[in-house]
């Protein structure tokens, strides 16, 4: 049975009139006929008292109507339903993310691109705890765009042939620790002291890699106290005064500000990375080629919004240019192999 034959019926049963009807269903008056007779004949039921003027519905029809009105508005309803989801799959941008960029980073930079666009439509792929987990969505195809760090000894694996990306900004990963008494780090870092409690991103995220270079190039007394991959799990333990982490700039400004964190060794200890979106080389959606068009000139710091002058704290904490270990001499080969293994 075809869905026009229920329309039909719908149709007259509220007109009462085959020529209304046949007006109204843009067919010849023989041809609704027709197929009023067909859908009778799928029934094996009269529908329509045609010995009276106007025609009226049989018992039959009165029972069928409200059946014939449901059917109708389900398929409807469910072709509406297929139809909406295949637009937002179209519209909808992908994303895989490192947690601490989907928090801090993420929102300014769609803000900025809607300001071009207009509003886009986005989500997260199920973030990975890992570094080489996040770059596998993008490699399998899960997501349009992969939000990551980078730095030239830790990059994504990724087929340069297969793959582009754009530099968005930069972050920097500096040790912090609750304050004593005095406002010194309760936990301080500095090279050849006593062992520093570590609060540690393990092995696998891309800081863990970063520190991992680091702490091989300026061999350091560490002991392990905790360990979680998400710098947020790692700012909650510093706040609690279980150790010394090295967490994004962009997560701890407001707690360094107000002086309940502050650094834990001299600039000399922190780390920079770049901020970079990932995509495929192969030409996408057209909601993707608009949004990788916007971001040619989003370069812009981790948090954009903060106050363009140094942020003090209750230790004088401001923001050093752009002092960290990147730039005081490159890795010796023995170095950058023991960084590896570790």
């Amino acid at each position: 049975m075809e869905l026009k034959l229920l329309e039909d019926f719908l149709s007259l049963s509220t007109t009462l009139s085959f020529s209304r009807s046949a007006r109204e269903r843009n067919v010849t008056q023989s041809a609704l006929s027709r197929r009023v007779k067909q859908l009778e004949g799928w029934l094996s039921l009269p529908l329509f008292d045609r010995s009276s003027y106007p025609i009226r519905l049989t018992e039959a029809g009165r029972t069928f109507l409200p059946r014939a009105q449901e059917i109708l508005k389900q398929v409807q309803g469910a072709r509406q339903e297929v139809r909406q989801l295949h637009e937002d799959a179209s519209e909808t941008l992908v994303f895989a993310t490192l947690n601490t960029l989907s928090l801090t980073y993420f929102p300014g930079l769609v803000r900025r691109i809607e300001e071009k666009l207009g509003p886009v439509k986005t989500r997260f792929c199920d973030q990975r705890s890992s570094f080489d987990g996040n770059v596998a969505l993008l490699n399998h195809g899960e997501c349009d765009f992969l939000l990551t760090y980078a730095h030239p000894a830790v990059s994504p694996e990724l087929d340069a042939k297969r793959f582009v990306y754009r530099r968005l900004g930069t972050e920097r990963a500096i040790p912090v620790s609750i304050p004593d008494e005095r406002g010194e780090p309760l936990h301080a870092f500095r090279c050849g002291d006593a062992p520093v409690r570590l609060l540690s991103y393990g092995t696998c995220s891309f800081f863990a890699r970063r520190l991992a270079l680091l702490f091989a190039e300026r061999p350091t007394p560490l002991v392990t106290v905790y360990e979680n991959p998400m710098s947020v799990g790692l700012k909650a333990m510093v706040m609690a005064g279980r150790g010394v982490a090295w967490v994004p700039e962009s997560l701890v400004v407001d707690e360094l500000r107000n002086g309940q964190l502050v650094t834990a060794a001299d600039p000399s200890w922190y780390i920079t990375a770049e901020i970079r979106l990932y995509r495929a080389r192969q030409q996408g959606r057209l909601s993707v080629e608009q949004f990788w068009a916007a971001t040619i000139d989003d370069n812009q710091p981790s948090r954009p919004d903060d106050p363009a002058g140094p942020v003090t704290g209750r230790r004088g904490y401001t923001r050093p240019a752009s002092t960290d270990s990147d730039n005081r001499k490159p890795r010796s080969a023995a170095a950058s192999m023991s960084a590896s293994r570790a």
